[in-house]
């Protein structure tokens, strides 16, 4: 048997969970430096299995499979290729980041650290899974460390850390309730009862034998859509985005925006487009529109926000729009750019939660109109908000441009005049990012707060580390679209068919 690189990657921080349950809650540092040790060296092993990743051959690679319920044919099996593996990598560079932007909570922070190494874990499975089964199982892992989290070590401002807790937990299981009665009606549909199986490569090619009608893929489609599209933050189902993150720990909030909805997008296609594509064409259209509204909305209600959190809270639902866009066009250059930008918007709404974190909990501010010329103040954390703003802008050489750039293209080949409506966004995006920085880092200086200090030592760790990898996939894009063409390129004989696959727009003039 191979090296089981990605059970390992996997193990290491439930490793981290184990130890740390014989540390004494008041041994502080220790529970800190076993948290910090075990993120250190998933990452390390996550950064070798991307950088040994042969991009020529694609397809899965670093693959173990071991039988486990075989009644129900359901099987512990992971691999990655060139779509799951670059939502691996995202998970570890956030989940090293979150761990030291945490580094100064002193309120039970051995469970705290216990339930973050829990949520990474659950996260990192869903990107690794390749049984349905096993997804579901780490989706599910998923919901209740967030839910004690936020309400425990959350914050309370606009929104109590309670009533965020709650109402972020509602539509993530609301949400799991319509995925959950999509799969078991495709595990029951796709095969007979004696060759049912939950092995995700064996339901994609479950629709070539005839097994899944037009008529089904269209009905669980849509199930499946609005279980991710909850997940993903998808209009209208996107209100619970920006209270979680306004009530959650600054660490919650950096998972949350940077890899739990990116579980959305991922599933989308792993599970929605590749075993259902008939229902993935019927439904693009409203796709489309849905994602125009998230693109569109959100970034102008952004506009009108005065809290840091809200106005990250909101861009992060634009965004994601995005992606349901590059997902909706059904072609291999959107979908490139949908899976790069899911690693970009991770990246810089990451970055975007650590910097405004630090400051509040320096100074238990987050309003635009308390924080005035921090820059003065503190120079480092000024960095990484410039950083992140200017590739939520999509300032070229940085991270966020080659996607949205990638996306656009893809969309104009389909559908040109909504693409031209949703680059109105980098409009309103620019408008909400270029009013907080001008105002938050630039206004003039407050000299009440000179009494708060810059980031040093442990703190700058989100920094550099999210920092290094913004600029480094925007100056070096190939790094990161390299690796996603080879998991997306093979697709385009796959989606040529879709062509004569009716969508719902050809449906309802069939109608009229």
């Amino acid at each position: 048997m191979d090296f089981p690189l990605l059970t390992i990657i996997l193990v290491i921080p439930l490793l981290a969970v184990g130890l740390l349950m014989f540390i004494p809650p008041s041994s502080f540092k220790s529970v800190k430096v076993v948290a910090a040790t075990a993120m250190c060296i998933s990452l390390g092993l996550t950064i070798y299995a991307y950088v040994t990743y042969d991009s020529s051959i694609g397809g899965m690679q670093f693959t173990q499979s071991i039988p486990w319920i075989s009644d129900l044919g359901v099987s512990y099996s992971v691999g990655v290729d060139g779509i799951s593996l670059p939502m691996l990598f995202l998970t570890n560079v956030i989940g090293l980041a979150a761990v030291f932007s945490s580094w100064n909570i002193n309120v039970r922070p051995k469970e705290f650290f216990i339930l973050l190494l829990i949520l990474i874990t659950g996260v990192m499975g869903t990107f690794v899974a390749c049984d349905l089964f096993i997804f579901l199982l780490c989706y599910e892992l998923v919901v209740i460390p967030i839910y004690i989290m936020v309400i425990i070590w959350g914050s309370t401002k606009r929104v109590t850390k309670e009533y965020a807790g709650m109402k972020l937990t509602i539509y993530l299981l609301m949400g799991s309730a319509f995925m959950l009665v999509g799969v078991v009606a495709l595990y029951l549909q796709a095969f007979p009862a004696e060759l049912r199986t939950f092995d995700i490569a064996a339901l994609s090619n479950a629709h070539l034998y005839g097994t899944l009608s037009q008529s089904f893929q269209i009905i669980v489609f849509f199930l499946l859509l609005l279980g991710f599209g909850t997940l993903l933050s998808m209009f209208p189902f996107h209100t619970w985005s920006p209270d979680g993150y306004a009530g959650a720990p600054t660490a919650v909030s950096m998972i949350h925006a940077g890899v739990l909805k990116k579980i959305g997008g991922y599933g989308l296609i792993r599970l929605g487009l590749l075993i259902l594509p008939a229902g993935a064409k019927f439904w693009a259209p409203l796709i489309i529109i849905l994602g125009l509204a998230n693109v569109i909305y959100a970034a102008y209600i952004a506009i009108v926000q005065k809290d840091l959190k809200y106005v990250v809270g909101y861009s992060s639902v634009s965004h994601m729009g995005y992606v349901l866009l590059g997902f909706a066009a059904l072609n291999t250059i959107s979908l490139t750019g949908a899976v790069a930008n899911m690693v970009a918007h991770g990246i810089m709404s990451a970055l975007f939660f650590a910097v405004i974190g630090y400051v509040y909990e320096k100074t238990h501010m987050r309003s635009v109109d308390q924080l005035r010329g921090i820059a003065h103040q503190m120079p480092r954390i000024s960095i990484g908000f410039m950083l992140a703003g200017m590739s939520s802008v999509g300032l070229p050489g940085l991270i966020g441009f080659i996607p949205e750039y990638t996306i656009f293209l893809g969309l104009f080949k389909v559908y040109p005049f909504l693409a031209m409506l949703a680059v109105s966004g980098i409009v309103f995006t620019a408008i909400y990012i270029l009013r907080v920085l001008q105002k938050v880092l630039f206004g003039p200086r407050d000299y009440g707060l000179d009494k708060y200090k810059d980031a040093k030592g442990a703190e700058l760790v989100p920094l550099f580390l999210l920092g290094t990898v913004l600029v480094l996939f925007g100056l070096f894009p190939q790094l990161l679209m390299g690796v996603i063409n080879s998991g997306v390129a093979p697709l385009g004989p796959f989606l040529q068919e879709l062509n004569n696959v009716p969508s719902l727009l050809v449906t309802l003039g069939g109608i009229w």
